[in-house]
């Protein structure tokens, strides 16, 4: 009877630090629900996705490398470099623009650009921008105040109105209490805070959500330290104000921090809502990128020159990959590898014989617009690089071809940095992958736990044959 005490035991005793070894990581600063979802399904506890370990950094490793680089710039493109990029495009290079920093080695940073000035609608990657006005808005309404910046993102509960409508992307939607996972479209009267809208804008790319985070933007910018408002407010400054005034207050909010921000706003901008109601309550512009602009908004961002250090990581975070991966980031080549990343697409169809339309296979326009940073460890060492890609090949699935040209792009740097020797990093940087990945600990002590418990079993005479306490005789 004892020993079957002491059995019981030491198996409550595996199975309580097993389940409450690791802490919440990105989901007890922020409480965006989603992330804590995913923890659990790598831990076992719940169904749901098995992310790659390139998806698996924990919260203090998602950093930026550049910060002792501030004064870098993009450098002039490398001929030999440009001519290798060039030639993965093949014959269709023309419809492309696409722009490479290779920032392995920051001393001797390695740049090529093929039509880095080639402009087009770069649809949800000016979601970025979106970001960076709210990071932006909040910087200059508390300056000196990083915590009354997260109080804002955290406790502010943001109720969706007519200004999703519409959209078809559909968002992954926690309920912690349940451990029940919704996924389904934003409905008007959802409601979350500030921090999980941003994370829906960006992880699921939804444009209900960027929306609704614009709108947020703006009365941000508008009330200051009043703000958070309530709906009647809301509802009267989007009411009573002209259009004319509403245009210019959407384009000081999300146009002027780009110019600030040592961006071009003739070369990247967000002119407008993401959504049909957003666009009609207030009057926009044009939206448009190029891939110069957007790795070098990569580049400020990894020395913390987006608005400041704080604002620059969260960025950073937010587009950590961490859903599903897809077009360039769904590459076989990059899932050891960490991947920011952020997409977007637009295609146009018209009638033609013998053509069918389907998406991303347009044959009036077919935009495919990527922009990822790529952190990947080799032996003891780390290669590291940006990539923008804007493209316009018509009739061709765009997203299989930037799927295909990340490949390409990886193998050739990987190619070009063989051996990284001699680079200094900070040691919690330098890290490879494995034993720092979220999960790996937890499994780590599993099995030495596993191992101790059935050394001592079978000293008793017995032997565990599953962890949930069920044993039998030797």
């Amino acid at each position: 009877m004892m020993r079957d005490v002491i059995i019981q035991y030491l198996l409550a005793a595996f199975l309580f630090s097993t389940a409450y070894a690791y802490p919440l990581d990105g989901y007890e600063e922020t409480g965006i629900r989603r992330v804590e979802a995913g923890r659990l399904a790598v831990l076992g506890e719940i169904r749901g996705r098995k992310q790659p370990a390139g998806a698996l950094l924990p919260n203090k490793l998602v950093d930026l490398r550049l910060l002792d680089y501030p004064g870098l710039n993009l450098p002039k493109a490398d001929p030999g470099f440009t001519a290798k990029i060039a030639r993965l495009l093949g014959a269709d290079r023309k419809h492309y623009g696409v722009a490479v920093l290779d920032i392995s080695d920051p001393a001797r940073l390695v740049y090529a650009e093929h039509r880095g000035d080639y402009r087009q609608n770069v649809g949800s990657v000016g979601k970025l921008l979106v970001s960076l006005a709210l990071f932006q808005v909040l910087a200059d309404i508390y300056p000196d105040d990083i915590g009354a910046r997260k109080a804002i993102l955290r406790n502010t509960q943001v109720t969706a109105d007519r200004f999703i409508e519409t959209d078809e992307h559909k968002v992954h939607i926690w309920n912690p209490v349940s451990q029940k996972m919704s996924v389904r479209r934003l409905r008007v009267g959802d409601k979350a805070s500030l921090w999980e809208w941003l994370d829906w804008m960006m992880s699921a790319s939804s444009n209900a959500a960027a929306s609704m985070v614009m709108k947020q933007v703006m009365l941000l910018r508008e009330y200051g330290r009043a703000f958070p408002v309530d709906e009647q407010e809301s509802t009267r400054f989007f009411t009573e104000t002209a259009k004319k005034e509403l245009n210019r207050k959407l384009l000081a909010t999300f146009i002027d921090p780009v110019s600030r921000n040592g961006l071009r706003p003739e070369s990247f901008r967000q002119g407008s809502f993401f959504t049909r109601y957003g666009k009609r309550k207030v009057p926009g512009t044009s939206s448009f990128g190029t891939v110069r602009q957007l790795v070098l908004f990569s580049l400020r961002m990894e020395q913390g020159r987006l608005v400041d250090v704080f604002s620059s990581r969260e960025i950073k975070r937010l587009i950590y990959m961490t859903e599903r991966r897809i077009r360039y980031a769904s590459s076989p080549a990059l899932v050891e590898s960490a991947v920011y990343f952020k997409s977007g697409s637009l295609y146009q169809c018209k009638s033609e014989p013998d053509f069918a339309c389907k998406k991303y296979h347009g044959n009036v326009k077919n935009y495919m617009n990527s922009i990822a940073i790529v952190e990947t460890p080799v032996d003891e060492n780390r290669i590291n690089y940006m990539v923008s890609v804007l493209s316009n090949v018509l009739y061709k699935n765009s997203a299989v071809a930037h799927q295909t040209l990340a490949t390409r792009i990886h193998r050739m740097i990987e190619a070009m940095r063989p051996q990284q020797t001699g680079i200094e990093e900070d040691a919690s940087i330098a890290v490879g992958f494995g034993e720092h990945l979220i999960g790996y600990e937890e499994k780590r002590k599993q099995r030495q736990q596993v191992v101790a418990i059935q050394v001592a079993l079978e000293k008793l005479g017995y032997r565990v044959h599953r962890v949930d306490g069920k044993m039998g005789r030797k």
